[in-house]
């Protein structure tokens, strides 16, 4: 779970515990955990690491230190104690998501960030007793790494039939009424209730917002019951192999379900996605139809999860085994943020625009080299290089991108260009039960 100070950390141990001993327990009297002053501040130096911009007051983290942190936690819980308190509209970015689409962030101002990760340290362990193994997403010690893996180890049991849904602007359409139904059957608290209703409200009559401390919460939350779904249907795949015949995945609102190719199996698929709709039409959650698909990895379809292309080729002893490397729009979002990088200093030094743009370069690599990246890596590698090149030609006013000048040693010794591209596989960690088809 989310690392906290001894003291909160065995508090949510022990709610941990009791929320798992007791799958039916409405838990009362969380207010007063979240208002002490100890979670006020663990939830401030949870927002401080992960950063970002002010809010709609403007105010960062230098100022509200500069002015005093304890009477600024000191004021927070003051409001939250006397029903003071009203949270801040969201500041709005449009983020682009390419093809002219943009994704809508709200950042809430420090002060709303304090008290949502306040409630999300005391909330956290209830309902995280009740999610599924199949949710990855923003949960304690699962990470997007251990979703592909999932995924990829379904691929090697030939789960080779894959339902790839797409869900359409699901973060806006969350009904308020029905989160907080489900909110409330682990939480008998009005104090409590009554904050994320005022949290909710501020944003907009529907939704939750993209990028608040609550949200990711609040998302797995909304779509535990379709987890426990896909989970109902697992268990109903259980044959006398001892094998599962349907895995899933989720992260957020990405989510695949891989189903067995053999024969046997061919009208699951079909009855798996007519419960789904069924599943989010509850939830007034809509899939988007043109790009929730059925692929079939046995006749050379493709699909993406989180980022990776995944697909099944022949290894040199003959076998199937699943493949996943960057996608191309991934790939294409780190040259176009790159490109973006150097036309900015244009007229820096090339030290300093290495610096700038090694920690762009080393966040994505790591992130992708535990999948078959080698030639994505090789291809970034040299476009990078080459554009580092060309601006100590522009620096110098020569043409070209001086492959003789400028030596690699120059480059990736004296400058410190990032170098490290090693790709770091471990693969699935499973074993094939019948020959691939």
């Amino acid at each position: 779970m989310i690392k906290a100070s001894i003291n909160l950390q065995d508090l949510r141990r022990r709610i941990y515990c009791e929320a798992k001993a007791n799958p039916s327990k409405r838990f009362w009297g969380m207010f007063v955990h979240v208002v002490k002053l100890e979670t006020l501040r663990e939830a401030y130096r949870l927002a401080e690491v992960n950063g970002g911009a002010p809010g709609a007051d403007g105010v960062t983290f230098d100022q509200v230190e500069q002015s005093g942190l304890d009477a600024f936690l000191f004021d927070i819980q003051a409001d939250l104690r006397n029903r003071s308190y009203r949270p801040t509209r969201p500041r709005r970015v449009e983020i682009p998501k390419g093809n002219g689409k943009t994704r809508t962030l709200s950042i809430p101002t420090i002060r709303d960030r304090v008290v949502q990760g306040a409630l999300t340290l005391i909330l956290e362990p209830v309902f995280e007793a009740d999610f599924q193994t199949g949710s990855f997403g923003y949960r304690p010690k699962r990470t997007t790494h251990q979703a592909i893996t999932r995924v990829a180890e379904a691929i090697v049991r030939y789960q080779t039939t894959v339902i790839d849904i797409d869900l359409k602007d699901f973060f806006g359409s969350v009904r308020h009424h029905t989160l907080l139904t489900k909110i409330a059957e682990r939480v008998n608290d009005n104090e409590v209730m009554r904050l994320i209703k005022l949290i909710l409200k501020s944003v907009a009559r529907t939704g939750i917002a993209q990028g608040s401390p609550l949200s990711p919460l609040l998302s797995n939350i909304y779509l535990n019951e379709i987890d426990k779904m896909l989970e109902k249907a697992k268990r109903y795949t259980y044959g006398k192999d001892r094998y599962f015949h349907l895995e899933y995945a989720r992260f957020a609102d990405d989510l695949v379900v891989l189903v067995d190719g053999h024969p046997t199996w061919t009208k699951l698929p079909a009855q798996v996605m007519k419960r789904l709709r069924q599943e989010f039409d509850k939830l007034g959650v809509e899939m988007n139809r043109e790009k929730t698909k059925v692929v079939c990895l046995r006749n050379g379809e493709t699909f993406k999860f989180l980022g990776f292309q995944f697909y099944r080729m022949k290894t040199r002893k003959g076998k199937f085994a699943p493949h996943f490397s960057p996608a191309a729009k991934s790939r294409d979002k780190l040259m176009t943020k790159l490109s973006q990088e150097f036309k900015q200093m244009k007229s820096w030094p090339a030290r300093m625009v290495i610096e700038t743009i090694n920690p762009i370069i080393r966040g994505w690599v790591n992130y992708f080299r535990i999948g078959h990246s080698s030639s994505c890596f090789s291809y970034i590698k040299d476009w990078v290089e080459r554009k580092v090149r060309r601006h100590l030609s522009k620096a110098c006013k020569r043409k070209g991108v001086g492959w003789e000048r400028w030596s690699k040693e120059l480059l990736y010794e004296a400058l410190g260009l990032f170098n490290d591209y090693r790709v770091q596989y471990a693969g699935p960690t499973v074993t094939p039960v019948r020959q691939a088809t």
